[in-house]
């Protein structure tokens, strides 16, 4: 039996692509799950209770802070308790950083950094009431290095993994664990839309886009699966992870080996 059975997971941006790969992965261990995300909520929810848990869904806005606290507050409430936080939900928009909209920095800001604190913010004292806890926070390879026309994105995700090491250190004697991950490309929605806008500008085939966007950053060539990613957060949920705190785990394909 799972050590995981019963305990609750939140998991925000997870009608869709990382969020939902992490879901189905801790419900497959017998976590309930609360889903958030603006994506097809009714697929997702089904696809997770097919792994026998109980769901819940809440559409909270991750870009206002006042929704963000009363869907810490449901969880607690409908659950009894929210012990695992995976801080996932993210939005992109590329540009050079003169020409970039000051409403789209606001709002990556908000959804990809803010919203983390926010969370952690509400969800902690719950956990130290119990002395157990697991946050992860869904941070990017570029929460380690930085690319051109995406400053709001590097910038977010940077401060993502201050923040990890931050809450990892303030918990350091406790239960209660905090880690980054920091994928690489993935093929997700949000990536999906900048392989689409490639294939176009560059008047190449969807393949061709997807095989050239991987070949630049990742040597090994190939997309990091969702679901790896979500064997990983199973991991730092796991009594093997106690002391894996603070960490920026990177899994990139050899990105930032380079």
């Amino acid at each position: 039996m799972s050590h995981l059975k019963s305990k609750t997971a939140l998991v925000t941006g997870s009608t869709s692509g990382i969020g939902l790969a992490m879901a189905i992965g801790l419900a497959k261990q017998g976590v309930n799950i609360m889903v958030n995300g603006f994506g097809e909520k009714d697929a997702a929810i089904a696809a997770i209770k097919a792994c026998g848990v109980e769901v819940e869904y809440h559409g909270a806005d991750m870009s206002k802070p006042i929704e963000i606290e009363d869907l810490i507050k449901q969880t607690e409430k409908r659950f009894g308790s929210l012990d695992i936080l995976v801080n996932n939900a993210g939005i992109q928009h590329t540009a050079n950083v003169e020409d970039f909209p000051e409403d789209k920095w606001e709002s990556i800001i908000a959804i990809n950094l803010s919203s983390a604190f926010y969370t952690s913010h509400h969800a902690l004292p719950g956990m130290k009431k119990r002395n157990w806890g697991r946050i992860i926070n869904i941070a990017s390879v570029h929460g380690l290095v930085g690319s051109v026309q995406k400053s709001a994105y590097v910038a977010a995700k940077h401060g993502i993994v201050g923040l990890t090491k931050v809450t990892a250190l303030e918990n350091a004697k406790t239960g209660i664990t905090c880690n980054a991950i920091c994928p690489g490309w993935v093929l997700t929605p949000l990536v999906q839309n900048q392989v689409d806008a490639r294939a176009e500008r560059e008047g190449i085939s969807n393949e061709e886009a997807k095989k050239a966007l991987v070949s630049e950053k990742q040597p090994s060539g190939e997309f990091v699966a969702p679901e790896q990613l979500a064997a990983l957060a199973v991991f730092l949920c796991s009594p093997d992870a106690s002391e894996v705190r603070g960490a920026a785990w990177n899994m990139d394909g050899g990105w930032t080996a380079q």
